[in-house]
């Protein structure tokens, strides 16, 4: 059975639909098991859902601890020395109790800590490499609201953790034959306090940065900081680069998110009213654990999260010295068309991955891309490291805007344009699945098919991707065309053949 759930545009939420799943869901596609208890998510991108209330049906502190623990479990399959992992967390207002809970966790399996406390996910990730530890643990729900808190996994390289080591690590957790550690050999606990430092030094050293062109420049930035950590590390980013005149809108780090945190344009009213207020040269958006990224050009109106990547890829490409990296680009497969318009544009290879940070990173390292990400606002750029990274995206686009001596809004005008729908179907078995996908591939046998993630049929100049979603028990259709009427259609279209 398919239940339609709403619709979304790019340009932010049409209509809003409430889900609660009353029993449990097990969806499983190809190699992507999912449980969906209520309003606990627990996958192989990690565990997530709504603190409080019955284990195993929320994030309680009895899934906590065995999560954690079976993490620990499996860092141990491929690491004999102890183990050292790095915590950091956002601002909401679950965290700090959270953390505290995941440390103690982490103690009693044996293994030491460097707690950075208040980090965004890409600090974490860095410095996972730079303290040389087995693994990390980011505590944040990302774009979810404040309710919501999740456990985020990283490897010994920063990374997060692939579809193998998270499905072994399911496997752990169910079986919970833990041993904790005896008295002597709890783990302890180092505080660092200038893992940001560290963050921004590494970001300025960079060769595509620039401080003193965009010091010259003289912009004038607002920034929206979701009262989370971007509220501290963006200003701080701006500050070092030589921004003088920067305005503050929820930037006190609480946890009490002053809006919906996803960075979507019915959301942020108030940040491009500030922008024209301020007459500000642009505004900068995150969410809370600041790996996605959006623009508010001068006039106040959204850059388009799509285009965050298609810009600083457009920098990246036409500066491209030949480095251990190739003039190559990757997105996922839902990501805009209009990042390969402008990869092809600069004579570069353009290739798409399945979607989820850990198949687009697989993917460029596969090709040694010099750039890539994600059409949500991700931009990873491997020559700080492999991770969605919202600083160094600032530093970037800022580079090239001061380069380029034109205003945000003519950078946009520059990029073909698209309009992207994106709507949620409900699932239930595997079999559904094949069934809809065998369908759709007999009702357009001329058009070129991609499987490698759910099913993406291309037209010339248009598309649709349909995919179940690695977090929810749900399928995921988006659809891209030059124009809404066209998109519309196809979506009429699409959804027609689905019934």
């Amino acid at each position: 059975m398919i239940l339609y759930l709403g619709q979304y545009l790019d340009r932010g939420l049409k209509n809003k639909y409430k889900v609660r799943f009353i029993c449990c869901i097990i969806v499983k596609y190809k190699d992507l098991i999912i449980y969906n208890y209520m309003s606990l998510i627990t996958s192989i991108s990690g565990l997530r859902g709504t603190i409080g209330g019955v284990p195993g049906e929320n994030l309680t502190p009895l899934d906590a601890i065995k999560f954690t623990a079976a993490f620990v479990d499996l860092l141990k399959q491929t690491h004999s020395t102890k183990l050292k992992i790095v915590v950091g967390r956002d601002a909401r207002i679950s965290g700090l109790v959270l953390k505290n809970l995941i440390i103690s966790t982490l103690q009693f399996c044996g293994v030491d800590i460097i707690d950075l406390d208040l980090a965004t996910t890409p600090t974490v990730e860095m410095s996972v490499i730079r303290e040389k530890a087995q693994g990390g643990i980011i505590l944040t729900a990302s774009h979810n609201p404040r309710e919501w808190n999740a456990l985020k996994l990283l490897n010994d390289k920063g990374e997060f953790i692939s579809a193998a080591e998270g499905a072994k690590l399911l496997e752990l957790a169910q079986a919970q034959n833990f041993n904790f550690a005896t008295i002597n050999e709890l783990g302890k606990t180092e505080i660092s306090t200038d893992a940001l430092d560290y963050h921004i030094k590494k970001i300025l050293e960079l060769p595509l940065v620039n401080k003193e062109l965009i010091t010259a420049a003289n912009f004038s930035v607002a920034v929206d900081g979701i009262n989370s950590v971007g509220g501290n590390t963006i200003p701080q980013l701006l500050k070092e680069m030589g921004v003088k005149n920067i305005y503050e809108l929820n930037c006190e780090p609480t946890g009490d998110f002053a809006h919906n945190p996803e960075p979507l344009a019915e959301h942020l009213t108030d940040i491009c009213a500030l922008v024209k207020d301020k007459q500000a040269d642009l505004g900068i958006v995150v969410d809370p654990d600041v790996d996605r990224l959006a623009f508010i050009d001068e006039t106040g109106v959204m850059f388009g999260e799509e285009y965050t990547l298609v810009a600083v890829a457009d920098y990246v490409l036409a500066n491209y010295q030949g480095t251990e990296y190739n003039k190559a680009a990757v997105s996922n497969l839902s990501s805009s068309r209009a990042l390969k318009d402008i990869v092809l544009k600069h004579e570069a290879t353009y290739e798409a991955a399945a979607v989820g940070e850990v198949n687009v990173v697989t993917k460029m390292k596969d090709i040694k891309a010099v750039i890539g990400g994600e059409g949500n606002g991700g931009v990873i750029y491997p020559e700080l490291h492999y991770g969605r990274d919202a600083l160094v995206g600032v530093a970037l686009f800022l580079t090239f805007l001061a380069q380029q001596k034109i205003t945000v809004s003519q950078l946009r005008a520059k990029y073909p344009s698209y309009i992207m729908i994106k709507h949620k179907l409900t699932l239930i078995d595997r079999e559904e699945i094949n069934f809809i996908f065998d369908k759709l591939k007999s009702a357009y046998p001329t058009q070129r098919i991609d499987e490698q993630d759910g099913l993406k049929i291309e037209w010339e100049d248009s598309w649709v991707h349909i995919r179940p979603s690695n977090t929810e028990a749900i399928m995921r259709l988006y659809i891209e065309a030059p124009d809404e009427i066209k998109t519309q259609i196809l979506l009429t279209e699409i959804l027609a053949k689905i019934k």
